[in-house]
């Protein structure tokens, strides 16, 4: 096995498993009596776990405030946030919820003490400034199993429109202290939030697995993710209560944020990017509609251009996987892994671009925004035509 140099950044401390939840209070008194709470719209305020939370603070004596984030969150959201909440001595910011609650209250924590605009360090807009801190302490509960973002060091902020933009304010110092991760969490998502944030994950670990940055520790925790997703995603999306599905899918979105932190995506998450900015479609849908066709491109380009390259091995490693069909050659596997994953985009009924307005006329704006920092590890680099052509396909 070749070892190759690579580096690892900042990681929380992880909690996992059935019942973790009940730990949060408890976890939470050590960074303080004074917490604000970062939810999703009303989804999780519905269910009994709510209550449970909330008395497991005054249990604590913790008293807090409560924040509900309604979507995917902006810039303008997190500042008015940030300028509300400042003078309310929060010690610890606890985010509960999809990708967009975990988000947003990472980067309110990042930004409660030093009180500045989150502008001012969006990647790609503005004036980039470095971040220099300090973050106030941040606890991860995630309710899905799709961005890990309880992992990751970014929080994606949005403004949708027609000048819109999905950008990341990333620092390590954002990383959260501690993930908690409790699969039960699971058992209230619906099928379509299944599906879209299942592909989301999958996506990430497949794209960490044959990034251009790949290393031999974020390529073993990938492997055992895609495995962990292979034989979780579909039984989770027919029956939210499997226990088993639940803790598969739970565990492969949380190494997916690992992954994806350390190496970074490809071309999918590249284009979910300006998909996500313009059009009203959610950034799970975007990679599970497209990561079928744009593996597809990035295999066509892989053997045209770069017939040597080790994501070409790679990619058969995870059609065999897949398939369970480990002797086949290097080229069954890749026809393989694309009747797989084209298969799972049927099952879970991912709706095709058309459907959230995209047109072909809308093309070329998509293509010339596409070219974040998630196509800079793609294995190839994709010419325009390319990026068209997965465009084109799933319209």
């Amino acid at each position: 096995m070749h070892i190759t140099d690579f580096s690892v950044s900042r990681l929380p401390r992880i909690e996992f498993g059935s019942g973790a939840l009940a730990k949060l209070p408890s976890i939470a008194r050590k960074y303080g009596t004074r917490a604000l709470l970062v939810t999703g719209a009303s989804s999780f305020r519905r269910t009994p776990l709510w209550s449970a939370v909330t008395a497991g603070f005054n249990a604590h004596g913790i008293t807090w405030l409560d924040l509900a984030i309604p979507g995917e969150p902006s810039p303008h959201m997190v500042n008015e946030a940030v300028r509300t909440l400042r003078s309310e001595g929060i010690e610890v910011v606890i985010g509960i919820g999809g990708g967009s609650a975990l988000d947003a209250a990472k980067a309110i924590a990042g930004l409660l003490k030093p009180g500045n605009s989150v502008m001012d360090h969006l990647e790609g807009v503005g004036p980039e400034l470095p971040y220099s801190g300090p973050s106030t302490p941040f606890i991860a509960v995630p309710t899905t199993a799709g961005t890990g973002s309880e992992a990751t060091r970014n929080a994606v902020l949005s403004v949708q429109g027609p000048d819109g933009f999905k950008k990341s304010f990333r620092d390590e110092q954002l990383v959260a202290e501690v993930a908690l991760v409790d699969p039960d969490l699971l058992a209230t998502c619906p099928p379509a939030v299944i599906a879209a944030n299942g592909m989301d994950a999958f996506t990430q670990l497949l794209e960490s697995y044959v990034s251009s940055r790949a290393a031999p520790l974020t390529d073993s925790l990938a492997w055992g993710g895609i495995k962990a997703a292979r034989d979780g995603l579909l039984s989770l999306y027919a029956d939210a209560g499997d226990v088993t599905a639940r803790k598969r899918m739970a565990y492969a979105a949380m190494v997916s944020g690992i992954t994806l932190a350390q190496v970074g995506l490809g071309s999918v998450h590249g284009l979910a990017a300006p998909l996500g900015a313009f059009f009203p479609i959610p950034h799970g849908v975007a990679c599970g509609t497209l990561v079928a066709t744009a593996t597809r491109v990035n295999i066509d380009s892989l053997r045209n251009r770069e017939p040597g390259h080790p994501a070409l091995e790679k990619y058969a490693q995870v059609g065999r996987l897949l398939s369970k069909q480990g002797q086949l050659d290097r080229d069954a596997a890749h026809t393989a892994l694309l009747e797989v994953l084209e298969s799972w985009t049927r099952a879970l009924m991912l709706p095709t671009l058309a459907h959230y307005g995209v047109t072909p006329a809308d093309i070329p704006r998509i293509v010339a925004n596409s070219r974040g920092s998630s196509m800079k590890t793609n294995p190839v680099q994709l010419r325009d035509e390319d990026i068209t052509a997965i465009l084109f396909a799933r319209i």
